[in-house]
């Protein structure tokens, strides 16, 4: 075993060095009525970003939002127009283009909506990076602490310039290691820090909350990348506040969770006892459902190698989405919560088949959120 944790940490090590240095030098056919053909989509050479670029305005470490620097963008809430980013993804994880806008239908509490506005493209992602590192299963040197670095640094290495990229760990509490920059080298100082877990306890309904409350006014692509073993000890919140609150928030969530591999050892071999299977079962469908119902996804990868796929996904997902804006036909602000339902129809009214160049018939998935909080009347 020491022999296998020193390859590993020579892996790990030339791991960041690389990204480091990389930091450094980089600052079809017809198609029948009622189906569509998806075709590869062209990538944009033009695109070029600036690692220098200042921070975003909305800071994490700054809740009051009320005073922006001058010429900074606004963010503001629609009261009568709800948005929602959608992504179509093939069954290899492969976003799937050039579907027209009649084909997108939307329904809010079951009732029909109609689409205002409506597009599609790339664009920058806003992401926080928030990371379990406590003590309880990130001890140094062992398998579970490998895996959360390799999973972080290796994300790290996938974005662009252009994206902005905040990066949060959590024990016992949230901690902002690096605020939202485009300057990936701040990222990359602050995961130096993730050496030594301190406390541990995994607060991560605390810490997820905080992190979707601190970016829900942020406009454009941006998500919380959740690497967690998903379990939580000693949160104030509960679960059903938390699913509410990340609701609200609107910040679709992709999260990753640990340990898969090194959970089925302990089991096959009698190590791992019947309350702390059902811990981690239940840590799994947490996340699942995080992820669904802030129209984000959820993995659970095995093998080391799983890693790179993972990353296009959440890449593909948040780089290129459907835009879709509508006007609510329920005019009430009572502050309830509405589910949204997004599916992809035929002028028939029937489920819309997509299909390859070559004709073959694709399974997809649709990704969007699950609802959002209409607006209080202010007495």
């Amino acid at each position: 075993m020491r022999i296998w944790h020193r390859i590993c940490f020579v892996w790990l090590a030339a791991l960041v060095v690389l990204a480091e240095v990389s930091v450094a030098q980089d600052q079809g056919p017809q198609k029948d009525v009622g189906e569509t053909v998806a075709k590869p989509r062209k990538k944009d050479s033009g695109d070029t970003g600036d690692a220098d670029q200042p921070k975003i305005p909305s800071k994490l470490s700054n809740k009051n939002k009320a005073e922006l620097p001058e010429g900074s963008p606004s963010f503001k809430v629609e009261t009568n127009v709800v948005n929602v980013d959608v992504a179509v993804l093939d069954n290899k994880g492969h976003f799937i283009p050039g579907i027209p806008k009649g084909n997108f239908r939307v329904f809010e509490d079951t009732v029909p909506q109609q689409i205002a506005n409506f597009s599609m493209g790339e664009a920058p992602m806003t992401v926080c990076m928030v990371i379990e590192f406590s003590n309880k299963f990130q001890q140094y040197w062992t398998s579970s602490w490998y895996q959360t670095l390799t999973a972080s640094y290796g994300f790290l290495q996938t974005l662009k310039p252009e994206d902005y990229v905040a990066v949060i760990a959590y024990d016992m509490r949230p901690e902002i290691l690096s605020d939202f920059s485009t300057d990936k080298r701040k990222a990359y100082e602050a995961m130096q820090r993730l050496r030594i877990a301190g406390f541990s306890e995994a607060n991560l309904y605390d810490a997820l909350v905080d992190a979707a409350d601190r970016m829900q006014a942020i406009e454009g692509r941006k998500a919380i990348v959740l690497i967690s073993s998903g379990i939580d000890t000693f949160s104030k919140l509960t679960f059903d506040k938390t699913r509410k609150a990340l609701q609200e928030a609107g910040v679709p969530i992709y999260a990753i969770g640990l340990m898969q591999a090194l959970r089925e050892y302990y089991d096959a071999h009698g190590m791992m006892g019947s309350m702390a299977r059902m811990d981690f079962l239940q840590a799994d469908n947490q996340m699942r459902t995080f992820a669904k119902e802030t129209g984000g996804q959820s993995f659970f990868p095995r093998f080391y190698g799983e890693f790179p796929s993972i990353y296009q996904s959440i890449s593909q997902s948040l780089r290129n989405q459907y835009s879709i804006a509508y006007s609510p036909t329920n005019a009430l602000r009572d502050g309830k919560f509405r589910k949204i339902k997004v599916e992809l129809v035929n002028p028939a009214g029937e489920p819309l088949r997509i299909t390859d160049e070559k004709g073959k018939p694709i399974k997809y998935t649709i990704f969007a959120k699950a609802g959002y909080n209409a607006p209080r009347e202010v007495e």
